[in-house]
């Protein structure tokens, strides 16, 4: 985790006073069930519960001391607990093994995160919901290959990055449920040392459902599938940045990146106003990508059990989730504030002489009888003069000065086939397929 990169209530969730408090409630609240179920006394629950009431400091560099000598974290972390709590802690941890407590505690830290990065979606979507009704019907330029295509407008832009957004709001939903999964099995996974219904109560609890066959650890596809989702959100912030980073080009500045007062833009040249949010988001959105493959690589563990996957997952759990809730929080302020110009966009549109309007003039001529082929070949030659001359002449005026055109085609049907406002009839039928 990189400071510069994190935001408090995330980085929070993977702190090791967080990491044990989970642990704890895990181990209390197995304790607790196996009171009921007359495995151990009800008062060693009790005397958890107490001392936890009590508000109790977490002494991390304690547990890490038992640590340096156990060399095993929950082992270490249940004497500490004992030390505290005094001879009923001897009951913790009953037919429990180590990955019971790791694995479920990973489950509730990964779903808290999720809930954090649902509530960055939320928030985007309702910004880009906001400037795409803003512009819905403001005129720019398409492009495909990055050359000038046809006319659309710039909330359709936005809608399609609204509708993505929606969509990894439904796949981080699903990811979610997937992982927040508890298991309280024992050794091998078998239950042959604690009862399935302390499982079901931890689950509870902590508000996971029960891993249905665990073979000491939680199976690890659902940990795959889990930062897989969070590489694709991470794509999609990538795509909305890339197109900022492209409207924002001297030659383009269709769009840009707010710039505040007193912003520097450049240490060495005075005038620079960079895209320098959306750069950044394009690294950020690098790095989330590359929990996926590591996670996908956990999914092989030998037989019931090893650790391969864990010091991966002490790196890509923290990590991944702190820098896209980072990133996501970025990509909103850029889009919130992003500045939008209008005129700068229709003079983009004008700029290679009605060369969008190509394609009207095309299916025009074949509705008028000519075959494909020649009116393909027909637009083209006048398009290209255009084209050769950088927009300094006119795609109208050549075809009105075309005879084999002109045959086919009026110059009042040709003027027809010029106008704008046609591009954008079905706006509106886009607009309520997206926001409804």
């Amino acid at each position: 985790m990189v400071p510069r990169y994190a935001r408090a209530e995330m980085t929070a969730i993977w702190s090791p006073e967080a990491r044990f408090a989970i642990w704890f409630e895990i181990e209390a609240h197995a304790t607790e069930a196996l009171g009921e179920l007359g495995v151990v006394p009800k008062s060693a629950a009790k005397a958890l519960w107490d001392w936890w009431a009590t508000n109790p400091t977490i002494d991390v560099a304690a547990i890490d001391a038992i640590e340096a000598v156990t060399k095993h974290d929950v082992i270490a972390f249940l004497t500490w607990v004992a030390e505290q709590v005094g001879d009923e802690a001897r009951f913790m941890h009953q037919g429990m093994t180590s990955s019971d407590v790791l694995d479920t505690c990973l489950s509730v830290q990964l779903a808290r995160a999720s809930d954090i990065l649902l509530a960055d979606l939320d928030q985007l979507l309702e910004t880009l919901k906001r400037r795409a009704i803003e512009h819905k019907l403001t005129p720019t330029i398409g492009r495909s290959h990055g050359i000038h295509a046809e006319p659309v407008t710039f909330g359709l832009k936005l809608a399609q990055a609204y509708a993505e957004f929606k969509r990894n709001r439904e796949r981080l939903v699903a990811a979610r449920a997937d992982i927040a999964t508890c298991a309280i099995s024992g050794a091998v996974g078998t239950f042959a040392n604690i009862d399935p219904r302390v499982e079901a109560h931890v689950a509870n609890k902590l508000g996971l459902s029960i891993e249905p066959v665990s073979t000491q650890v939680i199976p690890r596809d659902r940990h795959a599938m889990f930062f897989a989702t969070l590489g694709v959100i991470a794509s999609s912030i990538e795509r909305l940045a890339t197109e900022v980073r492209h409207l924002q080009r001297t030659e383009v500045l269709e769009a840009e990146e707010y710039f505040s007062p007193g912003q520097k833009g450049s240490s060495a040249m005075p005038h620079k106003r960079n895209p320098v949010l959306t750069e950044n988001l394009t690294g950020l959105a690098r790095m989330v990508r590359s929990a996926t493959v590591p996670a996908m690589e956990n999914v092989a563990l030998w037989h019931e059990r090893d650790i391969s996957h864990s010091s991966v997952e002490r790196y890509i759990g923290p990590d991944a989730t702190i820098t896209l809730d980072f990133a996501l929080a970025r990509l909103n302020g850029v889009m919130d504030k992003l500045l939008v110009y209008p005129a700068r966009m229709q003079k983009n549109l004008d700029r290679m002489g009605g060369l969008v309007h190509s394609q009207r003039v095309l299916l025009a001529l074949t509705q008028a009888g000519v075959s494909r082929e020649d009116s393909y070949r027909l637009v083209q030659r006048n398009a290209m003069k255009v084209w050769e001359s950088d927009g300094e002449l006119s795609l109208l005026e050549l075809l009105k000065a075309d005879p084999e055109v002109t045959a086919a085609l009026s110059a009042e049907e040709l003027e027809d086939k010029f106008d704008l406002g046609y591009h954008f009839a079905q706006v509106d039928t886009i607009f309520e397929r997206v926001f409804g």
